[in-house]
């Protein structure tokens, strides 16, 4: 471990504290309570997307101080924002009437073909089908259509705390082993692909056959648990909302593929989305309000995580190198808890000479434990932000999610390491 800057150690000290923060939202929210005088503020801090974001602030404002404006404001510039922008970007249209109306509308079509419950069978595609799709419109689009869905229907309606915890647990590790299948989709697959030459026919047999084994039982071991519990999630309510024209559903379509297509090329896909909001202007009738609160707040999340994850290189990177394949597929699962996967894996892009069997073993490790937090996966944020409203005191509690989401991790594992 190399001797760090004075920086280092401020950036390593504030990453602890926005970990620490991440799991005490609740505190805050009981300050907002207690002492309305500043209410607006504690709530503000118990918003658990605010919390990297705010971190990062402080952070910048040590680096003013210590090493003045050159210097922070070239390691600011320095940080890479492109997946903040994306999952921004992919978030907003992903979660239109007219997307959530064509996904929607396959998940009823296939759940009719299945021997179950209409409500057991629409639950287990929500967990299993649309995770695996994010394999190609990409994990953070995924995650924003599996969260919409369960939260117009299964959360719409009166049922067990516990059901929600294990269904977010659920959805969280399967959003990121799902997107495996390709080498495009995951954030920390993303990360190392090119460098290490893995095409999707590597992906899918290395990674993506394990991963869907897993995300089906997982779905599958969730809805036999609660399947007393769905049944009216099959239930058609009647709706309010005109169906959307088959035109207006392609177009955005093809505006989520060019983002999709163009994910590296933030002046391109921007662009695109642009012209999208001038789609969505055009067409306000066959438009819900587009939500683009929470999804600045998840990408002011993930800025944040950019900003304090650059500084922490000096102690990852030793641990990660010190174990052999073995010990960093378990050690990458654990530590992917306390910072985003994709941090962990774009490290170990930048060390030469990784033996095959290494690489396979940081990977799997980093995707297994994207489900045990908030900042495991970028997704994740996403998830929380969409899905916290139906919690009680609009609180999706990260030692909740942490214990729901070890069974589904659990797995993952043994799906990666014995399959």
């Amino acid at each position: 471990m190399t001797n760090p800057t004075l920086i280092q150690l401020i950036g390593a000290l504030l990453f602890a504290l926005a970990v620490i923060h991440t799991f005490s939202t609740k505190f805050f929210e009981g300050l907002a309570h207690r002492r309305p005088r500043h209410a607006g503020l504690w709530h503000l801090l118990g918003e658990v997307e605010v919390v990297f974001g705010f971190w990062a602030m402080i952070l910048m404002l040590f680096m003013f101080a210590v090493s003045g404006k050159q210097e922070a404001t070239a390691y600011l510039e320095s940080r890479n924002f492109v997946e903040p922008m994306f999952v921004f970007t992919i978030m907003v249209i992903a979660g239109t009437r007219p997307i959530l109306q064509f996904a929607a509308s396959i998940v009823m079509w296939v759940a009719r073909f299945m021997p179950l419950d209409k409500g057991m069978a629409m639950y287990f595609l929500m967990l299993a089908f649309v995770p695996l799709l994010g394999s190609f419109i990409t994990e953070p689009a995924a995650m924003t259509l599996a969260a919409l869905m369960l939260r117009d229907t299964l959360f719409a309606k009166e049922v067990s705390s516990k059901l929600k915890y294990v269904t977010i647990g659920v959805l969280f590790v399967n959003i990121s082993i799902g997107g495996t299948l390709t080498p495009f989709a995951a954030p920390p697959v993303l990360m190392v692909a090119a460098k290490w030459n893995w095409d999707i026919w590597f992906m899918i047999a290395n990674f993506g056959w394990k991963a869907a084994i897993a995300v089906a039982i997982n779905a599958g071991s969730a809805m036999l648990l609660f399947r007393h519990e769905l049944g009216a999630m099959g239930e058609q309510e009647a709706s309010d909302e005109s169906q959307v024209p088959l035109s207006v559903i392609f177009v955005h379509l093809m505006f989520l593929l060019g983002v999709v297509v163009f994910a590296h090329h933030p002046s391109v896909f921007m662009g695109l989305f642009l012209f999208f909001l001038g789609f969505t202007t055009a067409y306000e009738r066959h438009q819900n309000p587009l939500i683009l609160r929470e999804s600045l707040l998840v990408a002011f999340f993930l800025a944040g995580l950019v900003v304090l994850g650059g500084l922490q290189q000096w102690w990852l990177q030793p641990i990660l190198m010190g174990m052999d394949a073995t010990a960093v597929f378990f050690g990458a699962t654990v530590m992917t808890a306390i910072t985003d996967n994709a941090a962990l894996t774009y490290l170990g892009s930048l060390v030469e000479g990784l033996s095959e069997e290494f690489k396979v073993a940081l990977v799997a490790g980093a995707v297994t434990g994207g489900g045990l937090t908030v900042i495991a996966n970028a997704p994740n944020p996403a998830g929380v932000a969409i899905l916290r409203g139906s919690f009680e005191d609009k609180t999706i509690h990260p030692l909740g999610l942490l214990i729901a989401a070890i069974p589904p991790t659990l797995v993952a594992v043994l799906a990666f390491r014995v399959l």
